[in-house]
């Protein structure tokens, strides 16, 4: 009977401690930071251009976490993309901002690229999307496989 009584106090204890870390870990990530965009990141459209035009984006942000912002490292799909970002921290409720510059020299047809953003936040990474149409340049060579 003294077993029994251990096993089931030992369950309540365990079970009420679980519940406690999962709303602790809740709270935690309502509290990190967090981007919130000025605009929708996965449909930025630079529309027509004209092979090797280079045009960039400035994407804004605001951390709307309790705690400060920090972006580690901001990659692209491609070496055509070339992303700047801020490298000091973004404290809560400040703004920030993350330039990205295509480059289309080489690039026919509609583009789709990626952006990816690693920071202190939850998810850890965070992508930006956008797309072009790039028309070949006049000179351009198009080579085909047979």
């Amino acid at each position: 009977m003294r077993y029994l009584l251990l096993v089931l106090v030992s369950t309540v204890l365990f079970s009420c401690g679980s519940n406690q870390d999962k709303n602790a870990t809740s709270n935690l990530d309502d509290k990190l930071p967090k981007f919130e965009f000025a605009e929708d990141i996965k449909n930025v459209d630079f529309g027509s251009l004209k092979e090797g035009a280079q045009v960039e984006h400035t994407f804004k942000f605001k951390n709307v976490g309790d705690f400060p912002l920090i972006i580690n490292n901001v990659s692209a799909s491609c070496g055509c993309t070339i992303p700047e970002w801020p490298r000091q921290p973004i404290g809560p409720g400040d703004e920030g901002a993350i330039l990205v510059r295509f480059n289309s020299k080489g690039k026919q047809g509609q583009q789709f690229k990626t952006v990816t953003i690693f920071a202190n936040t939850n998810p850890a990474t965070t992508d930006i999307q956008f797309k072009a149409d790039v028309e070949a340049a006049k000179d351009s060579v198009t080579t085909s496989s047979l």
